[in-house]
């Protein structure tokens, strides 16, 4: 071999080996991750993900969160269909009812199911769900309120047409409820509670009495699943490590959640007690075992069993079971 093509030669390999390691050097870097814009609505189930603000959980991962505060979920889930939002914190009933359009809904984590959080309030004179045929029940058709009634309509086996439901929001259940304008309201802690103290009445039901389908969830969209995967499973990464933090220091948790909201410490504490949370075994229930296309099938059904809302249930809701099943295996504490 001549001394040229030796040099050139070795100045192949160099080149190569040069090449090699540059990739491999970049290939270990930690990838950009674009910040990712979320909406949320106040619920405890919800205001939970304060927390990983508070604790720089975020920024551990990684990630920029800009979570986007709505004042009801059917507006958070028209904003992230439309493009405004990337992700947005919904009660599956709220995403199975929402509009369509251009792209359709994905389910990417459950963040909590109802379990005693969500009630009945009635005046003194009513005693049980039993009691309500003829009555004027106050909740917001469409809303997760509807569900609820729906769910203990069903479990007394009355027909939803044997109750005459008012269409009211919250707020305006309460004040009719103070005045004995209204014979029951489904509402959720603490106005539950509160407004039971207020008119001497009793809480008639709680979802703690079903296997509820008051199931809240993580939702994105089909576009934003597959551009965004790395930051929408950072966020779920951050989200078990905030469900971590609940198991082990659940007072610290709370006071800081509670700090941001303006409330006391012990008072978030009662509002998250009435959640079932989205830790990894809630997941692997809600998305390995089945649940949530069965969840989805009920909602409609009874959905359908109640036209008054005037809305058909979603045909397009997809369940992404990839995400969260990655990051499980993924997730390290």
């Amino acid at each position: 071999m001549t001394l040229t093509k030796w040099r050139s030669l070795s100045l192949l390999c160099i080149l190569t080996l040069a090449v090699s390691l540059i990739v491999n050097a970049c290939n270990l870097l930690p990838q950009q991750l674009t910040p990712l814009r979320v909406g949320i609505t106040s619920w405890a189930g919800f205001d939970i993900a304060l927390y990983a603000q508070e604790a720089g959980l975020f920024k551990q991962r990684g990630l920029e969160v800009q979570l986007i505060r709505f004042q009801n979920q059917q507006d958070a889930t028209r904003a992230m269909l439309r493009g405004t939002l990337d992700a947005n914190f919904a009660s599956l009933w709220d995403v199975l009812q929402s509009d369509s359009g251009s792209d359709k809904p994905v389910v990417v984590m459950v963040t909590n199911i109802s379990h005693g959080a969500d009630g009945i309030v009635a005046q003194p004179v009513i005693k049980s769900v039993a009691n309500l045929r003829g009555k004027r029940v106050g909740a917001k058709l469409g809303t997760v309120n509807h569900l609820i009634l729906l769910e203990a309509l069903k479990l007394h086996q009355i027909k939803p047409e044997e109750v005459k439901v008012e269409d009211i929001s919250n707020e305006t259940a309460v004040e009719l409820m103070r005045q004995g304008r209204l014979d029951a309201a489904v509402l959720w802690q603490p106005l539950l509670g509160e407004t039971a103290q207020a008119i001497e009445g009793d809480i008639i039901f709680t979802t703690g009495e079903v296997d509820s389908l008051v199931i809240d969830t993580l939702v994105s969209r089909s576009t934003i699943t597959r551009t965004k995967k790395a930051e929408l499973k950072h966020f779920i990464k951050a989200w078990f490590d905030i469900m971590s933090a609940v198991e082990i220091k659940p007072k610290e948790v709370f006071q800081k959640v509670a700090n941001n909201l303006g409330q006391k410490g012990e008072d978030f504490a009662k509002d998250y007690a009435g959640v079932k949370k989205g830790d990894i075994a809630m997941q692997q229930q809600m998305f390995q075992s089945g649940r949530l296309p069965e969840a989805i099938a009920q909602m409609a059904k009874l959905l359908k069993s109640d036209p008054r809302a005037g809305r058909m249930p979603r045909q397009d809701v997809e369940i992404n079971t990839e995400l969260v099943t990655t990051v499980i295996k993924e997730w390290k504490s």
